[in-house]
């Protein structure tokens, strides 16, 4: 089932342009079979086919739309093992892990198959003609949201399933009537594949064209770069890390003609543990800390890098139980050598670093044939972490830094300084927010989510989640790259001043078929007229 073949519009094309596999993570083998990189003329043929089909799918009923999500659904089930067993050699992640995954991407597709049928979402508003108006008449002003173009999706490492060819900024341009052009993520180009096959099978199922998705391989940064730059390109959708987000996002806006560039580029997520949530129960907290340090061997963007707390016996105390319980955390592997390479060396730095100690560590050695990643956690005093910038930059691994702070307002500093970030969590009870009423205000500057008594690891994809924040944790704090608003980064509103009811937008239309809750004359409603 899989070939290594770039699928341009439902068309293999093969091609032996600097060839390359997936590796096992935990064997360092290499897999079969080889993927090559896509050239030029291939992203070229890619947005082109998109950009044709783009009629064809914006103008598809949205029954039709939400039906292929469904099937969508379906065809990744179906898939069964053989995708769970790819994704494994492919990635390291566990059976366990990627089941959940898979249920959350299904989900996924039905959840935007729901929300494209009731319609509410396309923010139709409608000011109706007052022509006896005085002194002058009133037009007919209508406006609503429909789907921008060809959308570039570049997928996580981290979340083959969630985030990738079959995730949520695949799932949502789809959904919204937008064709996506998918750039396969390297270290798990043959699952890739089989997902990409998934929506082939889905579009033809319901009717819609093949071109309506493609999927191009490579390992270099040149044909990323080209589907960037492509004039045909009026969006993409990115999640990794900073440097390559902001390259291309950097490229997006040197554009003869700008575009949207929505990347979710990582976060150190910090978690302020203020007092009562110590003297409550500093060893609950700190083994919650160190499951979350560690789930998914530290490889989340919402991992909380740094810890925060007033210098207290009980914080003493939760140092120390954090420590106990990473020595108990086994080593395991990560998604490709790289990151792991790159956790080793960025810990090594601050191994270096004088003030910060080490807390614990897995008791376990990393077996680094195997790519495996230890638990360490680090203690330090606030002025080596305001001191030392490598501490304050997010390391991916299963690493984090509890900082001792010596007054609640030297905290609260920090926090003003923070660049912006993707969540911030909050230890505490409900006196020590009101108490700690300042801190939350300064988050809500600089975060996309605050957690209170939790940790940002664990998202729910739901209509209320935001997953972003300000830059550089995302390229625009305005948008989500999790739950059903994502939709609103792959749609622009247009407005239709004193047309025939019938030459509409079926969403304007004065019988309103769909029945979905629209504004209307300053008031909402679902009833036609």
């Amino acid at each position: 089932m899989i070939t290594g073949h770039q699928l341009i519009a439902g068309r293999e094309a093969p091609c032996d342009h600097a060839p390359y596999h997936a590796v096992n993570p935990t064997t360092n083998e290499s897999l079969e079979p080889a993927f090559c990189e896509a050239t030029t003329a291939q992203a070229d043929e890619a947005l082109r086919a998109a950009d044709g089909a783009f009629d064809a799918l914006r103008s598809a009923a949205p029954e039709q739309r939400a039906q292929f999500l469904e099937t969508l659904a379906d065809e990744i089930l179906a898939l069964g093992d053989t995708l769970l067993e790819r994704a494994h050699a492919e990635t390291a992640l566990p059976m366990a892990r990627l089941t959940g995954e898979r249920g959350r991407a299904i989900n996924q597709c039905k959840m935007f198959a729901t929300l494209i049928r009731e319609g509410s979402w396309a923010d139709a508003t409608i000011d109706r003609a007052l022509p006896d108006r005085q002194p002058l008449p009133k037009p007919d002003v209508r406006k609503v949201l429909l789907p921008i173009g060809p959308v570039v999706v570049f997928g996580a490492s981290n979340f083959p399933f969630a985030i990738g060819v079959i995730g949520t900024d695949t799932v949502c341009a789809l959904a919204a009537g937008c064709p996506v052009v998918v750039k396969a993520h390297p270290a798990h180009p043959g699952t890739c594949e089989l997902l990409a096959r998934a929506v082939f099978s889905a579009l033809r199922k319901t009717g819609l064209p093949d071109a309506c998705f493609s999927m191009l391989h490579g390992r270099g940064t040149e044909i990323g770069i080209e589907l960037v730059k492509h004039p045909l390109t009026q969006a993409v959708a990115f999640t990794g890390s900073l440097r390559g987000g902001r390259a291309l996002m950097d490229v997006a806006a040197a554009r003869p003609q700008p575009i949207p560039f929505y990347g979710e580029m990582g976060s150190i997520n910090p978690v302020f543990v203020l007092p009562g949530a110590l003297k409550e129960n500093a060893a609950k907290v700190a083994e919650a800390y160190v499951t979350s340090v560690t789930m998914g061997v530290g490889q989340f963007c919402t991992n909380p890098a740094i810890v925060l707390g007033l210098q207290s016996p009980e914080l003493s105390q939760f140092v120390e139980k954090a420590g106990e319980f990473a020595q108990k955390v086994a080593p395991q592997s990560m998604l490709h050598r790289g990151i792991c390479e790159s956790y080793d060396a960025g810990t090594a730095v601050w191994a270096t670093i004088n003030g910060l100690q080490l807390a614990g560590q897995s008791s376990a050695e990393p077996n680094h044939e195997a790519t495996q990643a230890a638990c360490r956690i680090y203690t330090t005093t606030l002025d080596v972490l305001e001191s030392h910038e490598e501490l304050r930059r997010e390391v991916f691994g299963p690493c984090s830094i509890v900082t001792q702070c010596p007054t609640q307002e030297e905290m609260l500093n920090f926090a003003r300084g923070l660049e912006g970030q993707l969540t911030a969590a909050v230890h505490g009870t409900p006196d020590d927010l009101r108490e700690h009423a300042a801190l939350i205000r300064v988050l809500e500057r600089k975060v996309g989510r605050i957690i209170f008594n939790g940790f940002g690891t664990g998202i729910e994809p739901c209509p209320s989640m935001h997953h972003g924040g300000p830059y550089p944790a995302a390229s625009h704090s305005y948008f989500t790259s999790i739950g059903t608003d994502s939709i609103y980064r792959f749609v622009r509103p247009v407005c239709y001043q004193g047309f025939p009811d019938d030459c509409l937008p079926e969403a304007l239309q004065n019988a309103n078929p769909t029945q979905a809750l629209r504004y209307v004359d300053g008031s909402y409603t679902r009833e036609g007229f």
